[in-house]
């Protein structure tokens, strides 16, 4: 019996330890009472974790947890400070604040010594922009001066073609001047020429245009006047003709009148004569 007790027993720690614990999902336990519980285990497992790497690697450990209800929870193994005592998971120490303060100025401390190394790398990294300025400003300088050497250069030059300053030249010198004066005239002079070329031949087209569009327009003119008198000739031939025919009318009125008479005596003689 002791025997199957035996292999039982090994046969469920061989099972426990190919299979493990299962993962636990991180996330907020909703259940009060048992998110009470996983605090106070998981928060003595972390207090006795700080205990032991202080004591097995003899660092200095600070650590602080505040509960959900706002209780709090500290450790510290601060040299400096005596209240530092054993831990003991089951009966958890309140200690001081005195060992988690010192550890506290020990990184600000820390901290301030990391920002002044940190500005001297800025100040470093600013003497080095300073040291390229200066290069900059040096090959700046040694352009310009050589920028003002070319200008003074074509100044000369300058006066040379203008025909000043010519005593400092040489026989050789001037003969150049005067070649160079005599290419620069004869291309001044083909540029001239063919400027005037193009200005010819420019009012020439304008010309032709120009008498083109006198043409066009003494054409329009003609047409306009021929249209003209077209419609004031119909008007002038209704009056005339109407004119005529008054002129016809009174006529033969008159005519009519004269007769009439003339008829009206012969009867009268007539008349008398009977009588």
């Amino acid at each position: 019996m002791i025997m199957l007790s035996l292999v039982f027993t090994l046969i469920k720690l061989v099972f426990k330890f190919k299979m493990g614990r299962g993962k636990i999902e991180i996330k907020r336990i909703e259940n009060t009472t048992n998110r009470q519980v996983t605090f106070c285990k998981r928060r003595n497992g972390l207090l006795k974790k700080a205990y032991e790497l202080s004591i097995l690697c003899d660092a200095e450990v600070a650590l602080i947890v505040f509960s959900s209800r706002g209780r709090l929870y500290e450790y510290s193994n601060n040299k400096k400070s005596k209240s530092a005592l054993p831990f003991d998971t089951f009966n958890l120490n309140i200690w001081t604040c005195s060992s988690i303060r010192n550890t506290i100025e020990r990184y600000k401390k820390a901290c301030s010594d990391s920002s002044g190394s940190t500005s001297i790398t800025e100040i470093n990294a600013q003497i080095i922009t300073i040291k390229d300025i200066n290069l900059s400003v040096q090959y700046y300088q040694q352009e310009s001066a050589k920028l003002r050497q070319q200008i003074q250069m074509l100044q000369n030059s300058n006066r040379h073609l203008m025909g000043d300053a010519l005593s400092t030249l040489s026989v050789k010198e001037l003969k150049q001047l005067e070649n160079r004066l005599e290419r620069g005239i004869n291309r001044i002079r083909s540029k001239k020429h063919e400027m005037l070329l193009a200005e010819i031949e420019y009012l020439q087209k304008k010309e032709i245009e120009l008498e083109n569009e006198n043409v066009c327009l003494r054409t329009k003119i003609s047409e306009v006047e021929r249209l003209q008198q077209a419609n004031m000739v119909g008007p002038e031939l209704n009056a005339i003709q109407a004119l005529a025919s008054r002129n016809f009318f009174s006529q033969n009125m008159m005519e009519g009148g004269a007769t009439y008479p003339q008829q009206d005596k012969k009867i009268l003689h007539l008349g008398r004569k009977a009588r």
